[in-house]
């Protein structure tokens, strides 16, 4: 196959479908998964005995835990304690961590065997079901990707409702919400750190990558990990008595700023088969529900001026909030009912205060508005021709930022390796 990727795919076999996927918060496009290989063929005559099983037994725990979550990972089940303690994601997380340090070894240090080994990953939202390539750093890559995307699966669980003990009805915990914006960090730090210091080992020529792992796509993954945190944020300030307006309106506008540039990133998704179309609605659903928020948020400041003007700019922009809202309920349900069909569990944070309020308070303000200026104008002109376009957004900056994630020393095991 040379030094190149290749991409597979069987015109008459159809990629296993999914036709559900349960509950979904988190959108994560499945999961990247290992196939086997064997080390000691490619590598056998090169390199120590040591290394060859050492690489080998790491990279088959991850074959297998990673084919078993991928099967799973997205079903509406709970996660439950495996049978040698912890989850079955944190499990391959921490596997993924541990074969690390050995495969850089193997791109680092083994630079003359760089192209023996044929890494095989199947893929999710590229038309070609596998891509092969004689590299490690491109295993290097999709470790990393995988490593973001269990970040992701386990951001997914955490945000799901469950009962407590207390009486009350389901919910997403403070606790929980504040746990998942640290995963959301952490599988950005994961991408970002494929980007600006993975990628750049593969050369141009040689970079015929999946679109599951396209800069574009690494890229608009990362962000969508911000962009949810930013969103989380933003419901523990609206459940935060002492957050101000202003704190809620700047959350809301990164939220815009981030979800757009998540729109920019993302690359050409193949539409007919995999992931593609439910991602693109994915980003389409969340970036209008933030411009609901920020114009919601926005109205509310505005509606603290004494001004007509000020009060025309609050009734314009809280009615697109309500435009925006109802546009992100159908893209919603666009999302969802796209294959593989997939849940909203009950809305909470941003969401559910967004449902609850905007309506009600549009109407009351708009109520108002007429109310007050019917009264003074001697001419009865309708709210409708004074209310135009919204008026434009603050631009702040994004606060928050990828937690910082380098790659970890070489296993030390190949300190002592010969090559042969």
């Amino acid at each position: 196959m040379g030094c190149g990727a290749s991409k597979w795919r069987d015109p008459g076999v159809r990629r296993r479908s999914l036709s559900s996927v349960g509950d979904v918060v988190v959108f994560l496009p499945g999961l990247r998964v290992p196939r086997n290989i064997d080390f000691s063929r490619t590598l056998g005559d090169h390199l120590d005995r040591s290394v060859v099983e050492r690489l080998t037994a790491l990279r088959a725990r991850v074959v297998v835990m990673a084919t078993q979550e991928s099967a799973t990972a997205l079903k509406p089940r709970r996660r439950v304690a495996t049978r040698h303690g912890g989850s079955s994601t944190a499990n391959l997380l921490q596997a993924l961590e541990e074969y690390l340090p050995a495969l850089i070894g193997l791109a680092k240090e083994g630079s003359e065997l760089r192209n023996k080994v044929q890494f095989v990953w199947a893929n999710q939202e590229d038309v070609a079901e596998e891509t092969s390539m004689a590299d490690p750093w491109y295993e290097v890559l999709s470790v990393l990707h995988l490593m973001a995307m269990v970040c992701f699966v386990q951001a997914n669980t955490l945000l799901l409702p469950r009962s407590y003990a207390d009486g009350h009805g389901p919910r997403v915990s403070e606790e929980s919400r504040q746990a998942t914006v640290d995963l959301f960090l952490k599988a950005a730090g994961y991408l970002d750190c494929a980007i600006h210091h993975v990628l750049t080992h593969i050369p141009p020529e040689r970079r015929e990558l999946p679109v599951d792992l396209a800069e574009g796509n690494l890229k608009a993954l990362g962000l969508q990990g911000l962009s949810q945190g930013v969103d989380l944020q933003l419901g523990l300030a609206i459940d935060n008595p002492k957050a101000t307006l202003a704190v809620k309106r700047r959350l809301a506008c990164e939220m815009i700023k981030c979800w757009k540039q998540v729109k920019d990133s993302i690359p050409e998704l193949p539409l007919s088969d995999g992931w593609g179309e439910k991602h693109a609605l994915f980003v389409k659903w969340k970036y209008v529900e933030a411009k609901a928020a920020a114009y919601y948020f926005h109205g509310l400041i505005l509606d603290e001026g004494e001004t007509e003007k000020a009060q025309e700019m609050a009734i314009a922009s809280l009615q697109a909030s309500e435009e925006f809202l109802n546009e992100s309920k159908r893209a919603s349900e666009a999302f969802h009912t796209a294959p593989p069909a997939s849940r909203s569990p009950a809305p909470f944070g941003t969401t559910k205060y967004l449902l609850d309020m905007i309506s009600k308070d549009v109407q009351s303000k708009v109520q108002s508005y007429q109310d007050l200026y019917t009264q003074q104008r001697a001419s009865n002109i309708g709210v409708s021709k004074i209310i135009t376009t919204p008026p434009p957004l603050p631009d702040f900056p994004l606060a928050l930022s990828p937690e910082d994630y380098e790659l970890p020393e070489l296993d030390p095991l190949w300190k002592g390796a010969n090559q042969r």
